[in-house]
Protein backbone atom coordinates (compact mmCIF):
# COMPACT_ATOMS: atom_id res chain seq x y z
CA UNK A 1 0.00 0.00 0.00
CA UNK A 2 1.39 3.44 -0.98
CA UNK A 3 1.88 6.28 1.47
CA UNK A 4 -1.11 8.09 -0.01
CA UNK A 5 -3.32 4.99 0.23
CA UNK A 6 -2.24 4.47 3.83
CA UNK A 7 -3.18 8.06 4.57
CA UNK A 8 -6.53 7.51 2.91
CA UNK A 9 -7.15 4.56 5.21
CA UNK A 10 -6.17 6.73 8.16
CA UNK A 11 -8.53 9.47 6.97
CA UNK A 12 -11.47 7.13 7.27
CA UNK A 13 -10.32 5.72 10.57
CA UNK A 14 -9.60 2.27 9.17
CA UNK A 15 -6.97 0.29 11.05
CA UNK A 16 -5.59 3.18 13.10
CA UNK A 17 -5.02 3.40 16.84
CA UNK A 18 -3.07 6.65 17.09
CA UNK A 19 -4.85 9.99 16.74
CA UNK A 20 -5.14 11.46 13.27
CA UNK A 21 -2.77 14.44 13.16
CA UNK A 22 -4.29 17.64 11.79
CA UNK A 23 -1.87 20.53 11.36
CA UNK A 24 -3.25 24.03 10.83
CA UNK A 25 -0.77 26.56 9.45
CA UNK A 26 -1.60 30.16 10.24
CA UNK A 27 -3.81 31.66 12.95
CA UNK A 28 -5.52 34.42 11.04
CA UNK A 29 -9.30 34.65 10.76
CA UNK A 30 -9.55 31.53 8.57
CA UNK A 31 -6.90 29.35 10.23
CA UNK A 32 -8.10 30.05 13.76
CA UNK A 33 -11.68 29.28 12.71
CA UNK A 34 -10.54 25.89 11.38
CA UNK A 35 -8.49 25.05 14.48
CA UNK A 36 -11.21 26.05 16.92
CA UNK A 37 -13.88 24.12 15.03
CA UNK A 38 -11.78 20.96 14.79
CA UNK A 39 -10.75 21.03 18.42
CA UNK A 40 -14.16 21.95 19.82
CA UNK A 41 -15.98 19.29 17.82
CA UNK A 42 -13.56 16.48 18.69
CA UNK A 43 -12.39 17.23 22.24
CA UNK A 44 -14.34 14.24 23.59
CA UNK A 45 -13.55 11.88 20.71
CA UNK A 46 -9.81 11.50 21.20
CA UNK A 47 -9.21 10.37 17.63
CA UNK A 48 -7.86 13.72 16.34
CA UNK A 49 -4.80 15.67 17.40
CA UNK A 50 -5.11 19.31 16.35
CA UNK A 51 -1.99 21.50 16.27
CA UNK A 52 -2.07 25.18 15.31
CA UNK A 53 1.17 26.77 14.09
CA UNK A 54 1.60 30.54 14.02
CA UNK A 55 4.53 32.93 14.04
CA UNK A 56 3.10 34.93 16.94
CA UNK A 57 1.22 34.08 20.09
CA UNK A 58 -0.93 37.18 19.79
CA UNK A 59 -3.87 37.13 17.39
CA UNK A 60 -3.53 39.82 14.75
CA UNK A 61 -6.71 41.78 14.10
CA UNK A 62 -5.85 42.70 10.54
CA UNK A 63 -8.95 44.87 10.29
CA UNK A 64 -7.51 47.09 13.03
CA UNK A 65 -3.91 47.43 11.83
CA UNK A 66 -4.56 50.91 10.46
CA UNK A 67 -5.35 51.88 14.07
CA UNK A 68 -2.05 50.44 15.27
CA UNK A 69 -0.30 52.36 12.49
CA UNK A 70 -1.61 55.63 13.94
CA UNK A 71 -0.55 54.85 17.51
CA UNK A 72 -3.92 53.66 18.81
CA UNK A 73 -4.09 50.81 21.30
CA UNK A 74 -5.86 47.58 20.38
CA UNK A 75 -6.67 44.55 22.49
CA UNK A 76 -4.07 41.93 23.43
CA UNK A 77 -5.66 38.69 22.22
CA UNK A 78 -3.79 35.54 23.26
CA UNK A 79 -4.21 32.48 21.01
CA UNK A 80 -3.15 29.80 23.56
CA UNK A 81 -5.59 31.33 26.05
CA UNK A 82 -8.41 30.98 23.53
CA UNK A 83 -7.48 27.35 22.82
CA UNK A 84 -7.25 26.41 26.51
CA UNK A 85 -9.55 23.51 27.25
CA UNK A 86 -10.22 22.64 23.62
CA UNK A 87 -7.46 20.03 23.38
CA UNK A 88 -5.73 21.85 20.53
CA UNK A 89 -1.98 22.41 20.80
CA UNK A 90 -0.31 25.70 19.89
CA UNK A 91 3.14 25.75 18.31
CA UNK A 92 4.80 29.11 17.90
CA UNK A 93 7.06 29.23 14.86
CA UNK A 94 7.58 30.65 11.38
CA UNK A 95 6.82 28.08 8.68
CA UNK A 96 9.76 27.78 6.29
CA UNK A 97 8.90 24.71 4.19
CA UNK A 98 6.19 22.16 3.46
CA UNK A 99 7.09 18.67 2.24
CA UNK A 100 3.87 17.42 0.68
CA UNK A 101 5.30 13.97 -0.10
CA UNK A 102 6.69 13.31 3.38
CA UNK A 103 3.75 15.20 4.94
CA UNK A 104 5.89 17.32 7.18
CA UNK A 105 6.25 21.03 7.89
CA UNK A 106 9.50 22.73 8.85
CA UNK A 107 9.51 25.74 11.16
CA UNK A 108 12.27 28.28 11.63
CA UNK A 109 13.96 26.67 14.63
CA UNK A 110 14.54 23.44 12.67
CA UNK A 111 11.56 21.63 14.15
CA UNK A 112 9.78 19.20 11.85
CA UNK A 113 6.06 18.71 12.40
CA UNK A 114 4.35 15.69 10.78
CA UNK A 115 0.73 15.65 9.68
CA UNK A 116 -1.91 13.36 8.27
CA UNK A 117 -4.12 16.26 7.20
CA UNK A 118 -2.93 19.79 6.59
CA UNK A 119 -5.07 22.95 6.74
CA UNK A 120 -3.08 25.63 4.93
CA UNK A 121 -4.02 29.13 6.06
CA UNK A 122 -0.87 31.17 5.46
CA UNK A 123 -2.61 34.21 4.03
CA UNK A 124 -1.53 37.13 1.93
CA UNK A 125 0.58 40.22 2.51
CA UNK A 126 1.15 43.51 0.72
CA UNK A 127 2.85 42.85 -2.60
CA UNK A 128 5.94 45.02 -2.15
CA UNK A 129 7.78 42.91 -4.72
CA UNK A 130 5.62 44.27 -7.54
CA UNK A 131 7.37 47.66 -7.73
CA UNK A 132 11.11 48.35 -7.36
CA UNK A 133 12.00 49.90 -4.03
CA UNK A 134 8.70 49.20 -2.28
CA UNK A 135 10.17 46.36 -0.26
CA UNK A 136 13.04 48.53 0.97
CA UNK A 137 11.49 51.98 1.31
CA UNK A 138 7.76 51.52 2.00
CA UNK A 139 5.86 50.63 5.16
CA UNK A 140 3.15 47.96 5.19
CA UNK A 141 0.33 46.71 7.40
CA UNK A 142 1.44 43.09 7.17
CA UNK A 143 1.85 42.67 10.93
CA UNK A 144 1.50 44.60 14.19
CA UNK A 145 5.25 45.17 14.14
CA UNK A 146 5.06 46.70 10.66
CA UNK A 147 2.16 48.92 11.72
CA UNK A 148 4.02 50.00 14.87
CA UNK A 149 7.05 50.94 12.75
CA UNK A 150 4.84 53.25 10.68
CA UNK A 151 3.32 54.72 13.84
CA UNK A 152 6.79 55.57 15.13
CA UNK A 153 7.67 57.23 11.82
CA UNK A 154 4.49 59.32 11.85
CA UNK A 155 5.23 60.46 15.39
CA UNK A 156 8.75 61.49 14.40
CA UNK A 157 7.36 63.49 11.48
CA UNK A 158 4.97 65.21 13.86
CA UNK A 159 7.75 66.17 16.25
CA UNK A 160 9.82 67.53 13.37
CA UNK A 161 7.06 69.84 12.19
CA UNK A 162 5.20 67.77 9.58
CA UNK A 163 5.74 66.09 6.25
CA UNK A 164 4.08 64.22 3.40
CA UNK A 165 2.73 60.70 3.72
CA UNK A 166 1.94 58.85 0.51
CA UNK A 167 -0.54 55.98 0.67
CA UNK A 168 0.06 53.89 -2.45
CA UNK A 169 -3.09 52.01 -3.42
CA UNK A 170 -6.63 53.41 -3.42
CA UNK A 171 -8.38 50.18 -2.47
CA UNK A 172 -10.31 49.91 0.77
CA UNK A 173 -7.19 49.37 2.91
CA UNK A 174 -5.63 52.45 1.38
CA UNK A 175 -8.77 54.52 1.94
CA UNK A 176 -9.12 53.46 5.58
CA UNK A 177 -5.44 54.08 6.25
CA UNK A 178 -5.37 57.50 4.58
CA UNK A 179 -8.45 58.66 6.51
CA UNK A 180 -7.07 57.37 9.81
CA UNK A 181 -3.64 58.96 9.33
CA UNK A 182 -5.13 62.30 8.29
CA UNK A 183 -7.54 62.37 11.23
CA UNK A 184 -4.94 61.31 13.79
CA UNK A 185 -2.16 63.52 12.37
CA UNK A 186 -3.81 66.63 10.90
CA UNK A 187 -0.40 68.34 10.61
CA UNK A 188 0.70 65.80 7.97
CA UNK A 189 -0.02 66.10 4.27
CA UNK A 190 -1.63 62.79 3.25
CA UNK A 191 -1.69 61.84 -0.45
CA UNK A 192 -3.71 58.84 -1.66
CA UNK A 193 -2.44 57.49 -4.99
CA UNK A 194 -4.26 54.90 -7.07
CA UNK A 195 -5.19 53.88 -10.58
CA UNK A 196 -8.91 53.91 -9.79
CA UNK A 197 -11.17 56.28 -7.93
CA UNK A 198 -11.46 55.47 -4.19
CA UNK A 199 -14.59 53.43 -3.57
CA UNK A 200 -14.88 52.54 -7.27
CA UNK A 201 -16.92 49.41 -6.49
CA UNK A 202 -19.51 51.34 -4.42
CA UNK A 203 -22.73 52.88 -5.66
CA UNK A 204 -22.69 56.65 -6.32
CA UNK A 205 -24.16 57.72 -2.95
CA UNK A 206 -21.72 55.64 -0.93
CA UNK A 207 -18.82 56.65 -3.17
CA UNK A 208 -19.69 60.34 -2.83
CA UNK A 209 -19.82 60.04 0.96
CA UNK A 210 -16.43 58.34 1.00
CA UNK A 211 -14.87 61.03 -1.19
CA UNK A 212 -16.42 63.81 0.92
CA UNK A 213 -14.94 62.25 4.06
CA UNK A 214 -11.47 62.13 2.50
CA UNK A 215 -11.82 65.77 1.44
CA UNK A 216 -12.93 66.73 4.95
CA UNK A 217 -9.83 65.04 6.41
CA UNK A 218 -7.64 66.92 3.94
CA UNK A 219 -6.52 63.82 2.04
CA UNK A 220 -5.27 64.70 -1.44
CA UNK A 221 -6.51 62.06 -3.89
CA UNK A 222 -4.69 61.31 -7.14
CA UNK A 223 -6.43 58.90 -9.50
CA UNK A 224 -4.91 57.38 -12.62
CA UNK A 225 -1.60 57.31 -10.73
CA UNK A 226 0.51 54.17 -11.10
CA UNK A 227 3.57 54.02 -8.86
CA UNK A 228 6.49 52.48 -10.76
CA UNK A 229 9.26 52.99 -8.21
CA UNK A 230 9.69 53.86 -4.55
CA UNK A 231 12.81 55.82 -3.62
CA UNK A 232 14.00 57.23 -0.30
CA UNK A 233 11.96 60.39 0.03
CA UNK A 234 9.80 60.01 -3.09
CA UNK A 235 7.75 57.80 -5.39
CA UNK A 236 7.93 57.79 -9.17
CA UNK A 237 4.77 57.58 -11.25
CA UNK A 238 4.27 56.22 -14.73
CA UNK A 239 4.98 59.07 -17.09
CA UNK A 240 7.96 60.31 -15.11
CA UNK A 241 6.34 62.46 -12.42
CA UNK A 242 7.89 62.33 -8.93
CA UNK A 243 5.89 62.80 -5.72
CA UNK A 244 7.89 63.72 -2.61
CA UNK A 245 7.19 61.49 0.39
CA UNK A 246 8.56 61.47 3.93
CA UNK A 247 6.81 58.13 4.45
CA UNK A 248 5.18 55.68 2.03
CA UNK A 249 2.52 53.16 3.05
CA UNK A 250 2.16 50.37 0.48
CA UNK A 251 -1.37 48.96 0.18
CA UNK A 252 -1.44 48.09 -3.53
CA UNK A 253 -2.02 44.40 -4.23
CA UNK A 254 -1.35 41.25 -2.23
CA UNK A 255 0.87 38.21 -2.54
CA UNK A 256 1.00 34.84 -0.78
CA UNK A 257 4.08 32.94 0.44
CA UNK A 258 5.69 30.70 -2.21
CA UNK A 259 5.62 27.69 0.13
CA UNK A 260 2.65 25.97 -1.50
CA UNK A 261 4.09 26.21 -5.00
CA UNK A 262 7.50 25.04 -3.74
CA UNK A 263 5.82 22.03 -2.15
CA UNK A 264 4.40 20.97 -5.51
CA UNK A 265 0.76 21.82 -4.81
CA UNK A 266 -1.30 23.11 -7.71
CA UNK A 267 -1.54 26.89 -7.41
CA UNK A 268 -3.00 29.69 -9.51
CA UNK A 269 -1.13 32.61 -11.08
CA UNK A 270 -1.05 34.38 -7.71
CA UNK A 271 0.36 31.37 -5.85
CA UNK A 272 -2.90 30.45 -4.10
CA UNK A 273 -3.74 26.77 -3.68
CA UNK A 274 -6.40 25.68 -6.17
CA UNK A 275 -9.18 23.89 -4.31
CA UNK A 276 -12.09 21.66 -5.17
CA UNK A 277 -15.66 22.10 -3.90
CA UNK A 278 -14.82 20.89 -0.36
CA UNK A 279 -11.76 23.22 -0.13
CA UNK A 280 -9.32 20.34 -0.68
CA UNK A 281 -6.27 20.85 -2.86
CA UNK A 282 -6.96 19.51 -6.35
CA UNK A 283 -3.50 17.90 -6.41
CA UNK A 284 -3.12 16.80 -2.76
CA UNK A 285 -6.48 15.85 -1.20
CA UNK A 286 -4.94 15.59 2.27
CA UNK A 287 -4.36 19.36 2.11
CA UNK A 288 -7.15 21.88 2.67
CA UNK A 289 -6.64 25.55 1.84
CA UNK A 290 -8.60 28.42 3.39
CA UNK A 291 -8.73 32.20 3.48
CA UNK A 292 -6.35 34.28 1.37
CA UNK A 293 -4.17 31.21 0.75
CA UNK A 294 -6.85 29.50 -1.34
CA UNK A 295 -8.24 30.03 -4.83
CA UNK A 296 -11.83 29.14 -3.95
CA UNK A 297 -14.10 29.21 -6.99
CA UNK A 298 -17.79 29.96 -6.61
CA UNK A 299 -20.49 30.52 -9.18
CA UNK A 300 -19.74 34.25 -9.08
CA UNK A 301 -15.96 33.85 -9.41
CA UNK A 302 -12.93 33.25 -7.20
CA UNK A 303 -13.33 34.57 -3.65
CA UNK A 304 -11.31 37.64 -2.81
CA UNK A 305 -9.63 37.89 0.56
CA UNK A 306 -11.94 39.25 3.25
CA UNK A 307 -12.75 38.30 6.80
CA UNK A 308 -16.39 37.76 5.84
CA UNK A 309 -15.35 34.95 3.49
CA UNK A 310 -12.22 33.78 5.32
CA UNK A 311 -13.86 32.58 8.52
CA UNK A 312 -16.50 30.50 6.68
CA UNK A 313 -13.78 28.77 4.65
CA UNK A 314 -12.01 27.82 7.88
CA UNK A 315 -15.18 26.43 9.43
CA UNK A 316 -16.12 24.55 6.28
CA UNK A 317 -12.66 23.02 5.93
CA UNK A 318 -12.93 21.74 9.51
CA UNK A 319 -16.32 20.20 8.77
CA UNK A 320 -14.93 18.62 5.59
CA UNK A 321 -12.02 17.10 7.52
CA UNK A 322 -14.43 15.59 10.05
CA UNK A 323 -16.85 14.26 7.44
CA UNK A 324 -13.96 12.63 5.58
CA UNK A 325 -12.64 11.20 8.84
CA UNK A 326 -16.08 9.68 9.49
CA UNK A 327 -16.22 8.14 6.03
CA UNK A 328 -18.74 10.67 4.67
CA UNK A 329 -18.63 12.78 1.54
CA UNK A 330 -17.69 16.41 2.25
CA UNK A 331 -20.22 18.99 1.15
CA UNK A 332 -19.34 21.69 -1.39
CA UNK A 333 -18.51 25.11 0.01
CA UNK A 334 -20.89 27.94 -0.84
CA UNK A 335 -20.58 31.59 0.11
CA UNK A 336 -22.10 34.89 -0.97
CA UNK A 337 -20.90 38.38 -0.07
CA UNK A 338 -23.24 40.63 1.88
CA UNK A 339 -21.50 43.94 2.67
CA UNK A 340 -18.48 46.20 2.19
CA UNK A 341 -17.85 48.26 5.34
CA UNK A 342 -15.24 51.04 5.18
CA UNK A 343 -14.08 53.14 8.13
CA UNK A 344 -13.32 56.82 7.43
CA UNK A 345 -11.64 57.73 10.69
CA UNK A 346 -13.06 57.09 14.16
CA UNK A 347 -16.32 58.99 13.67
CA UNK A 348 -17.39 58.22 10.13
CA UNK A 349 -17.83 55.23 7.85
CA UNK A 350 -19.74 53.90 4.88
CA UNK A 351 -21.30 50.46 4.54
CA UNK A 352 -22.28 49.26 1.07
CA UNK A 353 -24.55 46.23 1.11
CA UNK A 354 -23.98 43.84 -1.77
CA UNK A 355 -25.49 40.99 -3.70
CA UNK A 356 -23.91 37.57 -3.16
CA UNK A 357 -21.69 38.06 -6.22
CA UNK A 358 -20.30 41.30 -4.78
CA UNK A 359 -22.25 43.75 -6.91
CA UNK A 360 -23.52 46.69 -4.84
CA UNK A 361 -27.16 46.94 -3.83
CA UNK A 362 -28.98 50.25 -3.52
CA UNK A 363 -28.85 50.13 0.28
CA UNK A 364 -25.94 51.74 2.08
CA UNK A 365 -25.26 53.25 5.50
CA UNK A 366 -23.25 56.39 6.18
CA UNK A 367 -22.20 58.47 9.14
CA UNK A 368 -22.84 57.50 12.75
CA UNK A 369 -24.91 54.39 12.01
CA UNK A 370 -22.28 53.13 9.57
CA UNK A 371 -19.56 53.81 12.17
CA UNK A 372 -21.41 51.65 14.71
CA UNK A 373 -21.97 48.92 12.13
CA UNK A 374 -18.34 48.89 11.01
CA UNK A 375 -17.04 48.74 14.58
CA UNK A 376 -19.45 45.92 15.42
CA UNK A 377 -18.20 43.93 12.42
CA UNK A 378 -14.55 44.60 13.23
CA UNK A 379 -14.97 43.54 16.85
CA UNK A 380 -17.02 40.42 16.07
CA UNK A 381 -14.41 37.73 15.17
CA UNK A 382 -12.74 37.25 18.57
CA UNK A 383 -16.01 36.80 20.52
CA UNK A 384 -17.14 34.48 17.69
CA UNK A 385 -14.04 32.31 18.25
CA UNK A 386 -14.89 32.15 21.95
CA UNK A 387 -18.46 31.09 21.21
CA UNK A 388 -17.21 28.41 18.83
CA UNK A 389 -15.05 26.86 21.55
CA UNK A 390 -18.21 26.38 23.64
CA UNK A 391 -20.80 25.95 20.88
CA UNK A 392 -19.10 24.84 17.65
CA UNK A 393 -22.35 24.93 15.69
CA UNK A 394 -22.54 28.71 16.20
CA UNK A 395 -19.82 29.15 13.59
CA UNK A 396 -21.59 27.25 10.84
CA UNK A 397 -23.95 30.04 9.76
CA UNK A 398 -23.09 32.36 6.89
CA UNK A 399 -24.77 33.51 3.64
CA UNK A 400 -24.55 30.65 1.13
CA UNK A 401 -25.15 32.85 -1.88
CA UNK A 402 -28.43 31.38 -3.11
CA UNK A 403 -28.66 31.00 -6.87
CA UNK A 404 -25.25 32.63 -7.31
CA UNK A 405 -23.50 29.58 -5.83
CA UNK A 406 -26.02 26.77 -6.09
CA UNK A 407 -24.61 25.53 -9.37
CA UNK A 408 -21.15 26.93 -10.05
CA UNK A 409 -20.69 25.08 -13.33
CA UNK A 410 -24.01 26.29 -14.70
CA UNK A 411 -23.30 29.89 -13.68
CA UNK A 412 -19.89 29.79 -15.35
CA UNK A 413 -21.48 28.44 -18.53
CA UNK A 414 -24.10 31.20 -18.47
CA UNK A 415 -21.46 33.91 -18.03
CA UNK A 416 -19.44 32.44 -20.90
CA UNK A 417 -22.52 32.34 -23.14
CA UNK A 418 -23.38 35.98 -22.30
CA UNK A 419 -19.82 37.02 -23.04
CA UNK A 420 -19.88 35.26 -26.41
CA UNK A 421 -23.24 36.81 -27.27
CA UNK A 422 -21.91 40.28 -26.39
CA UNK A 423 -19.02 39.79 -28.82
Amino acid sequence: MSARQQSGAAATGAGTETPHRVLVLGAGYAGLSAAVQLAARTRKRGDLQVTLVNAQQRFTERMRLHLTATGQRTAELDIPELLAGTGARFERGWVTAVDADARTVRVDDARTLPYDTLVYALGGAADTAAVPGADSHAYTLNSPQDAEALAARLDRLGRSGGGTVVVAGAGLTGVESAAEIAERHPHLDVVLLGRDEPGATLRPRARAHLRAALDRHGVRVRTGAAVVKVRPGAVELAGGETVDADAVLWTGGTRVPPLAAAAGLTVDARGRIVTGPALRSVSHPEVYAVGDAAAVRQGHGVLHGTCQGGMPTGVHAALSVLRTRDGKQPKPFRFGYYHTPVSLGRHDAVVQFTRPDGRPRRLCLTGRLATWYKETVTAAPWPAFGRMTRMPASGAFWPRGGRFTRNADRNRDQRRDRSRAAR
